[in-house]
């Protein structure tokens, strides 16, 4: 799934606004590497990221790319979500929503539940430690794979 042009346009505007004011540079390797999560919704690891900008800067190094994604991550342009394979996943919505994670294929797709937004933590998390971010990550089998499996 897509974002929408004026999504991309938005994240594109905020991304450029937080480098401003981290008075970081904006390098064609940073507004491609951040241009290349923000306009997927498939969630893209580090190798992904790579292999698409690598298109469009074929000097792009890997290791370039890693680096930019954790500054990503750390300006809060980005997060991160769970393990699929041992591999981060990058997001670059960061509005409230959960996932869904084909247990087949490992494609990541968001979905929006206010049910699941208003999840009632349990007191014994406390005694684990501070909550800062509930996300629900839902396995299962996606569409694009079940019918593989009636073919």
């Amino acid at each position: 799934m897509k974002t929408s042009k004026q999504e991309l346009e938005r994240r594109m505007s905020h991304f450029k606004d937080v480098c401003r004011n981290a008075e970081l540079k904006l390098t064609r390797q940073r507004l491609e590497i951040f241009r290349e999560v923000a306009q997927t919704g498939d969630h893209p690891d580090a190798d992904g990221v790579h292999r698409r900008v690598r298109k469009r800067i074929p000097t792009v190094s890997l290791d370039t790319v890693y680096r930019t994604l954790w500054l990503l991550k750390d300006l809060g342009l980005i997060t991160t979500l769970g393990f699929h394979h041992n591999r981060s996943r990058f997001d670059a919505n960061l509005v409230d929503h959960h996932h869904f994670v084909c247990i087949r294929c490992g494609s990541t797709q968001d979905f929006y539940s206010n049910e699941f937004d208003a999840l009632r933590l349990t007191e014994t998390l406390k005694s684990i430690g501070s909550v800062e971010a509930v996300n629900v990550e839902v396995r299962g089998v996606c569409r694009k794979c079940r019918s593989k499996r009636t073919k």
